[in-house]
């Protein structure tokens, strides 16, 4: 119960799926939790059930792909819990789902502007905090396909590859500082954003057991099979481990 004693997390996308079950175990964990979503209500229930269990939390409504809103709310995560150790890039969105020609520009520029952009300036604007913690941990979502290439959502690829590379570039420049950053790549978590992915298909239910079917192990992840690795980049644990990909697919990338 005290892996992350002592420390403080802000983590983004934080109301729903992969966010929740992270906040919830960093909580769980000893951790100061800032819930950043753009999804009020849902993000404050969630700041307010963990209050409720008196676990440290607070929540701050961001819009990642706003530097102005980014820089000020770190600033306040920072000075109301005294610090920042743990920054979570999870915030992200799916995108359109139709071939490269058919994509507009506004359809792709708003997937990098979340899922790249995001993450640029979440980093950005945490890097004097962690410096001032003494050091830190990032931890960056990008996805199975960040590492492999997939027939379907062209904007939502480039942008989980751009994550895996951003991650290892930001590893080797704050090393020195003792920020270590690292990427983790979920294969097909069941989240309300792989449930809304799946609700288009002409028979979902076929869908879903198609989707488990392409994991070795037979079915898709849970939010916490993300959320433990994440916790487990945040504390001190992986004191060795930066520049790293957690992949947590059920074998997806294994073929």
């Amino acid at each position: 119960m005290d892996r992350l004693k002592g420390k403080v997390a802000a983590i983004t996308g934080a109301a729903l799926g992969l966010g929740r079950a992270t906040a919830i175990r960093m909580a769980e964990e000893g951790a100061s939790v800032a819930v950043l979503d753009m999804l009020e209500t849902e993000g404050a229930a969630l700041a307010a059930e963990l209050s409720a269990r008196g676990l440290p939390a607070r929540f701050w409504r961001c819009d990642v792909s706003s530097e102005a809103e980014v820089a000020r709310v770190i600033d306040e995560v920072a000075a109301h819990f005294g610090r920042l150790d743990i920054l979570v890039n999870n915030a992200g969105v799916a995108g359109v789902n139709k071939p490269t020609h058919e994509v507009t520009e506004a359809e792709w520029d708003w997937v990098q502007a979340i899922n790249v952009k995001g993450v640029f300036f979440c980093t950005k604007h945490a890097i004097a905090h962690l410096k001032t913690a003494g050091g830190g941990s990032i931890i960056n979502l990008s996805s199975i396909y960040g590492l492999v290439g997939g027939a379907d959502v062209p904007p939502y690829h480039a942008s989980k590859g751009a994550v895996r590379l951003m991650s290892k570039t930001d590893a080797l420049i704050y090393a020195p500082d003792k920020i270590r950053v690292n990427s983790i790549h979920p294969g097909f978590i069941w989240t309300p954003m792989v449930e809304h992915h799946l609700e288009a298909a002409d028979d979902p239910e076929e869908a879903r057991q198609a989707t488990a079917a392409l994991h070795p192990l037979g079915h898709m992840g849970e939010p916490d099979d993300i959320a433990w690795g994440a916790v487990y980049l945040a504390s001190d644990e992986s004191k060795f481990v930066t520049g790293s990909e957690l992949v947590i697919d059920g074998g997806f990338t294994a073929h």
